[in-house]
């Protein structure tokens, strides 16, 4: 998306906005209110600015959903392979796995959520194309399971439901965890580490 100065809010107070608070702004209200339930003019109004004055940022609504669910999959693939990269042992690779996709969902909450709920309101070939970047996460996640399963290190009767409780114990993360609250990300990441390995039956 390109970065300008938009026009003036009122004609004698000038408002300055990039690319990324307009991001920063639909990022907000989308988790709050959901993507069609979010208007530009509101993204605009929280901004300041008169709403076309977005489109010097993005060509449209859909853009900017694209824009944020694009960039939360790869970012959830990317912590993945950064986490398992030269691990051996399937349930240290299992607990490393869950431990940064927990924390993902903790401190990227409002990405999580768009991600979780909205995804489906992408236009086609988008939504075919994060749907399928999404399952290669699903997918490796329940490799390392049934690896484990086979090599005795776990025990559980269906890698692919163990895979998908791990999941989506995760992805509540983002709806409950505040910062302000008992735990901390780092904490909550952990525990739901121990938590994926009891659902593996890792020994």
């Amino acid at each position: 998306m390109a970065s300008h100065t938009a026009e003036p809010a009122t004609s004698d107070t000038r408002t300055t906005v990039t690319s990324a608070a307009v991001l920063d702004a639909a990022l907000t209200l989308f988790a709050q209110r959901g993507y069609h339930g979010t208007a530009l003019s509101q993204v605009a109004e929280a901004l300041g600015i008169r709403t076309p004055s977005l489109y010097n940022h993005m060509r449209s609504k859909q853009e900017l959903l694209q824009t944020i669910v694009a960039g939360t999959t790869a970012g959830v693939l990317q912590d993945f392979e950064a986490a398992v990269e030269g691990v051996s042992d399937p349930v240290e690779r299992l607990r490393r796995a869950t431990r940064v996709y927990a924390l993902r969902h903790a401190t990227h909450r409002r990405e999580a959520l768009i991600v979780n709920r909205d995804t489906p309101s992408l236009d086609e070939p988008a939504r075919s194309e994060q749907q399928e970047q999404r399952r290669k996460h699903e997918h490796a996640l329940r490799a390392i399971i049934a690896e484990g399963v086979a090599g005795g290190a776990m025990s559980v009767e269906s890698p692919a439901l163990a895979s998908f409780a791990i999941r989506e114990m995760c992805v509540s993360i983002a709806r409950w965890f505040r910062e302000d609250g008992p735990f901390s990300a780092e904490q909550v990441a952990d525990q739901y580490s121990r938590f994926a390995l009891q659902i593996a039956g890792a020994r």
